[in-house]
């Protein structure tokens, strides 16, 4: 995480400014919001080396970030290994039954990161409106479900407890920061 995310991102950075490029957009992530794993707190020094950048090399590159939360379908997404337990009859592992995410699809996120690139004025941070926050629970019994089968009876759940440096609930913003609208809705 810290040589992809830091050491990725910097070298990017660097040569965005070396060459001109217009803009450059980093994608972020809810978990860079109070950091409490290695992989939120490297995207958060990422946020920082865009701000650093943008604040140092105003009038060449156009640097933003964009954070949001878990993409359906993509590569870290729940729903690919829901798929494979539920697939081999269970059991479906949930961390704990009270945890949330934001949720969002691989086709909204690109979309979204292409606004942000086309918005962007400078050294913003773009907060997407990611609506309300879901149950992982409710996602693995309502996977189960749509399968024609039953939770806890065809396929069992079972709860994993949580690991380190992971959190209940994730923020899209630091108390900190003051949000404001967009002209995009």
């Amino acid at each position: 995480a810290l040589k992809t995310n830091i050491g990725g991102t910097l070298n990017l950075v660097k040569l965005s400014h070396q060459y001109g490029v217009k803009r450059f957009v980093l994608v972020s992530t809810d978990k860079a919001v109070n950091p409490s794993s290695v992989m939120g707190a490297s995207k958060r020094i990422c946020e920082y080396i865009i701000h650093a950048y943008a604040l140092l090399y105003p009038k060449t590159t156009l640097y933003t970030a964009v954070r949001f939360g878990n993409v359906l379908g993509s590569r870290g997404s729940v729903i690919p290994t829901f798929n494979r337990q539920i697939d081999d009859g269970g059991p479906v592992t949930v961390t704990h039954p009270d945890m949330t995410r934001y949720f969002m699809s691989i086709a909204e996120a690109a979309n979204l990161v292409i606004h942000a690139a086309c918005m962007t004025k400078n050294n913003e941070i773009f907060l997407l409106q990611m609506g309300e926050t879901v149950k992982i629970l409710d996602i693995a019994e309502r996977m189960i479900r749509l399968r024609g089968l039953r939770p806890y009876i065809d396929i069992p759940i079972e709860f994993t407890g949580m690991r380190p440096g992971e959190k209940m609930h994730e923020e899209l913003r630091h108390e900190q920061e003051a949000p404001s609208e967009t002209a995009h809705p």
